[in-house]
């Protein structure tokens, strides 16, 4: 079970500073745990002393920042089974899944823990005219400065550990704000992290409500904000973040294309369809939102994802048998019945699934939705999915690009032309093949374009915008 209660962490240290924030249980919506809130003075002094941990950290050097994410690997072993309930209980999230997600968190670490002793520079030739002759040039990476992170609810471990793991590495202090909804993982990173020889001020995890958290985005003394949430919230961030770099991962309505030559195989792709539509009740950016079914598979997919959807078990997270719990609210279940209420209307078809009961949204098909829907145009972000059949491949490639988001898609396809095709052609962050676009190892870039964000995350990638670079010239003889 849960603590009963929770500090923040500021400059390395728990502070009990209140017990302000209540963490519901999402399944039974009785309080679970009670968290400390940060309020402006605590962010501006954790702040400050982010940007007094420069120096330390600067000196800190590479092998004592890969014992650090060493350290945390360790831990989060030991205490897997508590972090898996944790985030059971604080997100709704069936415990096949919470466990998931902690291998997850451990393999970012692990990846961090590599990539912290290899960020290497380069020599650069400058032998290109007569007039550089006798200079050499070297570039090398060096940390950014200190860094803004806000978390989203829905991976409260695995998205804060792609902001956290490479920062680390990178050697760059930072200040997350973690959903207020889901708290309690980042808390217990916190708790790891302050076992550790990091310089004070290195890290602050502050939970704090949205409108009392101006600092974590306008604050010039930050050099980055890394948001992971929806789009109207991270573009608005980026709107008023001023002079600093902003990292941006943000929404989705992703789409799945099921190629005409999926005859013997439709098993799997519905196998994969189901999953990426519905898992965690549907909460994820690159969930499977629209299916895209060649007209010679139609009928055969349509029939077996129909019955596959109406076979998931829907329950009690913490059942091992369960496989869509509760989304994170009931007034988001509200927001999306009333989406798909509006399709229905609006000549849509529901053919699995449908019921609402507080935060409980069954796994939920339908075909025959209008492209100008709410269900269709926006981000659904629950367990909903559109099935549609198309005829010709170029038409579905333009189908899947008639959309605000580009975040990532997948294609089923045994013709290496279409693969590459998709490649050429779809508007997305990533193209997965013969896998759904929820497919993601904590190792690859992620993110978007359009209204999906901007930058991408992965721990390589994120370490090279938490540093800069910067050149020496050196010349030979003088």
């Amino acid at each position: 079970m849960l603590q009963k209660t929770y500090p923040y962490y500021l400059a390395n240290e728990p502070v009990a500073a209140n017990t302000d924030l209540e963490v519901t249980d999402k399944f039974s919506g009785e309080v679970a745990t009670r968290v400390a809130m940060a309020d402006a003075a605590a962010i501006d002094q954790a702040i400050g002393l982010a940007v007094e941990a420069m120096p330390a950290l600067r000196a800190y050097p590479p092998f004592k920042r890969q014992a650090v994410l060493e350290h945390c690997v360790k831990r989060f072993r030991e205490r897997y089974d508590e972090l898996a309930l944790a985030l059971c209980i604080e997100a709704g999230k069936p415990i096949n899944d919470s466990k998931g997600e902690v291998t997850r968190l451990i393999d970012t670490f692990k990846v961090a823990a590599e990539e912290s002793v290899r960020i290497d520079g380069e020599i650069i030739n400058l032998q290109i005219s007569p007039r550089a002759n006798g200079y050499h040039a070297y570039v090398k990476r060096v940390p950014i400065g200190p860094c803004s992170f806000i978390s989203p609810f829905n991976f409260p471990l695995n998205l804060t550990a792609h902001k956290v793991a490479p920062a680390i590495a990178a050697g760059v202090p930072f200040v997350l704000k973690p959903a207020s909804r889901t708290p309690v993982g980042a808390l217990i990173m916190g708790e790891i992290l302050a076992e550790t020889d990091l310089p004070k001020g290195a890290f602050s995890i502050l939970p704090a409500h949205r409108d009392g958290a101006d600092l974590f985005t306008t604050d010039e003394r930050f050099k980055l904000l890394s948001f992971t949430g929806s789009p109207a919230v991270g573009w608005e961030l980026k709107r008023k973040a001023g002079k600093k770099k902003v990292i941006l991962e943000l929404g989705g309505n992703a789409a799945a294309i099921v190629d005409g030559d999926q005859g013997g195989k439709l098993d799997y792709v519905v196998e994969r369809l189901a999953f990426g539509a519905f898992y965690q009740s549907g909460q994820s950016c690159i969930g499977v939102q629209r299916i895209l079914a060649h007209a010679s598979v139609y009928d055969a997919l349509r029939e077996k994802l129909i019955a596959k959807t109406k076979s998931l078990v829907m329950g009690d997270p913490k059942n091992e048998k369960t496989f869509v719990g509760p989304m994170i609210s009931e007034s988001e279940a509200k927001r999306l019945a009333g989406w798909m209420e509006g399709a229905v209307q609006a000549g849509a078809q529901i053919v699995a699934g449908g019921k609402v009961d507080g935060a409980m949204f069954e796994a939920t098909l339908l075909e025959g939705v209008k492209r100008d829907t709410d269900l269709y145009r926006k981000e659904a972000f629950g367990p909903v999915a559109i099935l549609e059949r198309f005829n010709d491949f170029e038409a579905a490639l333009a189908q899947v690009n008639d959309s605000d988001f580009g975040l990532q898609a997948g294609v089923f396809t045994d013709s290496l032309a279409h693969a590459h095709r998709a490649w050429d052609a779809l508007e997305v962050g990533g193209v997965v093949i013969n896998d759904v676009p929820s497919f993601r190892v904590d190792n690859m870039p992620y993110g978007g374009v359009k209204d999906s964000g901007l930058g991408r995350e992965g721990v390589r990638y994120a370490i090279e915008d938490m540093t800069e670079l910067r050149l020496m010239v050196m010349r030979e003889t003088w």
